[in-house]
This record gives C-alpha cells, structure tokens and sequence, in this order.
C-alpha cells in the first residue's frame, strides 16, 4: 500500500512502532503507534490485522507525534476486542492495559516476585510500603503467601509516581483477588512519601521498592531513611543506580542478601534482588564514655 516507515533522524513517516504484548494466558494485545493520523490508511490497516490475526485479544493504536517513542501520556484507543488482557500468576490475575508494566519474561517473572516474596519475611502483622507498584505484581503474589496468616493487622500501601493508570489497574487487580487491605497512591513519589504520609499512615515494618531504571530520587531515599523500616528489599533493572542508591543508605542499613535474576537471556540486562536491614547502631554515631 506504500505506507511510509517512520524515519527517526528526519522524523517522519507515518508506521512508527508495533508493540506485541503476551500472556501466559494466551491473550495478545497489540499496539501501533503511528507519526500522524490518516484515517482511511491507519483504518485499512488496522482491520486486515484484525481479518488476518483473530486471535489478537487487545488491538490498540496511539497517534504519537511526539519527537520521542514514549507513550504514557499519550491517548490510547481501542480499535478491536478490549482494552486489556489478562496475566495469571499463583492463581491470581492481572488487569494489563496498554500503559502498564509487567514483566516481558512472565516465567521469570515469577522467579522474581517469588524471590522478593521469600525475602520480604513477612509473618502477616506488618505495615508495608510497596513503592512503584505498578499493577501490583508483588503486592498481590505477597498477599497471596500472607493471607495463610493474620493478614487482617497488616497494610500494604501500594505508590506509582509515573503512570496513573497503573494504579487503576492495581485498583481493579485488588477487587478481582479480593484483596481488601491495600490503599493505593498516585503522584510524584517525592512528593507522596514525605513525612506527613508517613505520620498518618504510620511506620512501615518493611519497605518493597521497585523503580524504573533511573532508581529511587534522593529525596526518596531520605524519607526512606527516616521511616526507617526494619527491612528494605530492594528490586532494580538497573545495577548501576541501584547501588548508587545502596550507597546513599550504607551507614543505616547492611546487605544481607542479593539475588540477581536473568530476566533476558543473552543480553547485558539483569533483575536484581537485595534484602537490606536496618544496622543495629549508625556507623556515623561516636563512642559514648
């Protein structure tokens, strides 16, 4: 049909990216981003993919004539089937709408959320912060091994800074579990845990933080220090910020344990795990007579 490819360096062009997202499920969501609207063109090509991929579960496209390839604040619309599909992990379920994240490597993924699970310690009577949540993944799989003990003393706070429709998803994941003991934010996560977040919704026993490859803001790692939970475990794509950020609360807390995980086989790229507890004296305190 000679439909134009989008150039990068001249940017223009009018296919621009194609993003296919899969579930152990089996459902297919794919989303096409496009330089510039031609109804009749972006039409024409959305329905033979419809006619000739019937098993697509989610067909979305986004007009982005933005001069970069992120998406979360542009429009989404939904050209075929609906708006999302689902993941299932342990038996529970996962809302994944087209600005969410989740893990690519779904199998590995569970390798994952089991092994923060498993650091985590948790005995059901703890008060957690779970930052970055995103749909809540490792809340839920958490939750999950939690709720075989007295889940009814715990709350899990769940925070997202980039993506509100996240924690929409979050929202909805919660209800479909029934998982009835999370409260769920959305903002700048400077802004959201600062001390008076903290003073209204008390201590947390343990903090689970998960954030996007730039790391945790300096200002959230104070705050994080001055909660001072007994246990962090700390979840990273990025090793580099993630010890950056280790660095910054090395006189509060050691590393009892890390875990790397082989989320993409071949490639640089490593999750990685690290369980951190709260030293029993600041290695910046002086000697008292």
């Amino acid at each position: 049909k000679g439909l134009s490819f989008y150039d990068i360096r001249a940017q223009q062009g009018f296919l621009r990216t194609l993003i296919i997202r899969t579930a152990s499920t089996g459902e297919i969501m794919v989303i096409l981003a496009f330089g510039y609207e031609d109804t009749v063109a972006r039409e024409q090509l959305l329905e033979t993919l419809v006619r000739q991929f019937p098993q697509i579960t989610s067909l979305m496209y986004v007009i982005n004539e933005k001069l970069n390839d992120n998406l979360t604040d542009q429009d989404m619309f939904c050209f075929h089937g609906r708006d999302h599909i689902f993941e299932e992990m342990e038996g529970l379920k996962f809302k994944i709408g087209p600005k969410s994240f989740y893990q690519t490597n779904s199998e590995q993924a569970y390798n994952l959320y089991s092994k923060t699970r498993e650091l985590a310690g948790l005995t059901g009577q703890e008060t957690v912060y779970d930052l970055y949540t995103g749909t809540g993944t490792i809340l839920f799989i958490i939750y999950k091994r939690k709720k075989k003990s007295t889940v009814q003393d715990s709350v899990i706070l769940n925070m997202e800074e980039y993506v509100p429709e996240a924690i929409e998803d979050a929202k909805v994941n919660s209800a479909i579990n029934h998982i009835d003991n999370t409260i769920f934010y959305a903002g700048d996560m400077k802004d959201v845990l600062n001390a008076s977040f903290i003073s209204k919704h008390g201590q947390p026993d343990i903090i689970i933080t998960d954030p996007p490859r730039a790391g945790m803001h300096p200002d959230v790692v104070q705050t994080i220090l001055q909660a001072s939970p007994e246990r962090i475990v700390y979840v990273s794509c990025n090793s580099a910020t993630q010890a950056r950020d280790l660095q910054m609360m090395d006189s509060a807390y050691e590393v009892i344990a890390v875990q790397p995980v082989d989320m993409f086989p071949h490639t640089h790229h490593v999750e990685n795990i690290v369980l951190l507890r709260k030293r029993e004296f600041s290695q910046t305190d002086s000697c008292q007579p």
